[in-house]
């Protein structure tokens, strides 16, 4: 069961997994997207039923960079919860918390780093100071996305 895990992180990017999770489960739900910092993406999916027959859970976390290239994928039984899974990835980090459901599988690819490293002060940003806030947790975010200046969009 966890090979197929494997397997799925070794398609390297997000649309390839897609595909495959499609073509052999027949499709998915998207359960959450959600991003910490420019950088990293979870999208929670939801098998069918009939995945349990290959993976020893129906929910897949697949976390990427903003190019879509897996750096890892997590299964589980029962969608995680945001703050949890953070915690278990940066257990020092105040601002979360919560008991991680029990991971039943796990893969991680070449892309793969410490998640910690993009939610220091200091985290590489593409957005100038004067458009940026810190996230929860750490990392930058937007702070007005309609307003870009003069690249010809918003305001």
């Amino acid at each position: 069961m966890a090979e197929l895990i494997d397997r799925l992180a070794c398609t390297l990017v997000l649309g390839a997994l897609l595909d495959e999770v499609t073509e052999r489960f027949g499709g998915y739900d998207l359960v959450a997207h959600w991003t910490q910092g420019e950088f990293h993406h979870d999208l929670v999916l939801r098998l069918p039923e009939r995945a349990t027959e290959e993976l020893p859970g129906r929910v897949l976390l697949v976390a990427t960079n903003c190019n879509g290239g897996i750096k890892e994928v997590l299964c589980f039984e029962d969608a995680p919860d945001r703050r949890a899974l953070w915690h278990y990835r940066c257990p020092t980090v105040r601002e979360w918390g919560g008991t991680l459901s029990p991971i039943l599988a796990r893969a991680v690819t070449d892309h793969w780093f410490d998640p910690c490293e993009l939610l220091t002060t200091t985290a590489r940003s593409e957005l100038r100071e004067e458009h940026r806030r810190r996230q929860e947790g750490g990392g930058w975010e937007l702070v007005d996305p309609s307003n870009t200046g003069n690249c010809g969009r918003g305001k």
